[in-house]
């Protein structure tokens, strides 16, 4: 079987103090409505990085 993946990163940018829960769940609510699976979160300085897959 050859699954073909198609990938997504999104950054979520701070808002104030950093990154707030409510955003990156609410980001992540609607990706996994359109199938999208998160497969890693990267902190990188104040941004978050979401790394997600879903079947082609």
């Amino acid at each position: 079987m050859n699954t073909r993946w198609l990938y997504k990163v999104v950054v979520v940018k701070p808002q104030f103090l950093g990154p707030k829960p409510e955003i990156v769940e609410s980001t992540l609510a609607s990706l996994g409505l359109q199938g999208w699976e998160l497969v890693s979160v990267v902190q990188l300085g104040m941004n978050v990085n979401l790394y997600l897959k879903k079947e082609a």
